[in-house]
């Protein structure tokens, strides 16, 4: 597997959790920070493997 391939997978696992963040919000505050953190774990991932 390429390493584009990888980071875009992680770009779009990050984006599919911060859609869960801003539909959680109002409802379950804890879960949404806890997928926020998720969230930038993904991004940061993607950037480190992107760089690497």
């Amino acid at each position: 597997m390429s390493k584009e391939l990888v980071v875009i997978g992680l770009f779009a696992v990050a984006g599919f959790l911060l859609g869960g963040v801003y539909s959680t919000w109002k409802t379950a505050r804890v879960l949404a920070i806890i997928l926020a953190v998720a969230a930038a774990v993904a991004v940061a991932g993607a950037v480190v493997w992107l760089t690497s």
